[in-house]
């Protein structure tokens, strides 16, 4: 009777330690707390500096003139992008040499440089990239007749839409809206304030660092 009564005991006592221990282990577990991610992680990265290059085609008018000056036009990109998820920030320069003139009776206008200053809020989807950008705009309008030529320079805004696609981690391909308006400035040869806006697409590929 005696050794029924120690057996049993002694199995009881097993019983508990193995449930105590068991319970242990769950609240251990519990404080650490397993590893969960709470978004998909992204397999393409729009995070960092890149710089490139675009080409394009532009047209534009004069306030106060008839020309409507258009052209062929290329130029270098640099920029750098934040990403948090889908969505991405960023701020982008470019400069661009421009073909754009155009010729009316005795006038000729031209835009042979402009350059910007954007941000950029895009919307990821892995490899794909929208976007919408706006900034600072500057560049030059220069004008001529047969006997004078004269240029100005002044600054305006811009804005625009883009699509970029990643061809490999470190390049993508970009197609891009932009509207430029320069601000106005009085020149001698018509004798009124003339500024210059311009519409263009153009396509660039930029190499991520």
């Amino acid at each position: 009777m005696i050794r029924t009564t120690w057996a049993a005991t002694a199995a009881v006592v097993a019983t508990l330690a193995l449930a105590t221990q068991a319970q242990a282990a769950d609240w251990s577990y519990g404080a650490r707390g397993p590893y969960t991610v709470n978004q998909p992680l992204n397999a393409y990265s729009w995070a960092g500096p890149y710089l490139g290059g675009n080409l394009g085609y532009n047209w534009g008018s004069v306030s106060n003139n008839p020309t409507r000056p258009s052209g062929f036009m290329g130029g270098v990109q640099v920029g750098y992008n934040v990403q948090s998820g889908p969505l991405v920030i960023g701020l982008e320069g470019d400069l661009q040499l421009n073909g754009a003139d155009n010729r009316f009776a005795g006038w000729k206008f031209s835009n042979p440089w402009f350059g910007t200053v954007r941000g950029r809020v895009g919307y990821a989807m892995n490899n794909i990239l929208i976007y919408g950008t706006g900034g600072l705009a500057f560049g030059t309008l220069s004008g001529e007749t047969a006997t004078q030529r004269e240029s100005h320079t002044s600054a305006g805004w811009t804005v625009g839409v883009g699509a970029e696609f990643g061809l490999t981690q470190n390049i993508s391909a970009k197609v891009e809206y932009l509207y430029v308006d320069l601000s106005s400035s009085r020149f001698d040869i018509t004798g009124m304030p003339n500024a210059y806006s311009t519409s263009m697409v153009r396509v660039g590929l930029n190499y991520r660092f």
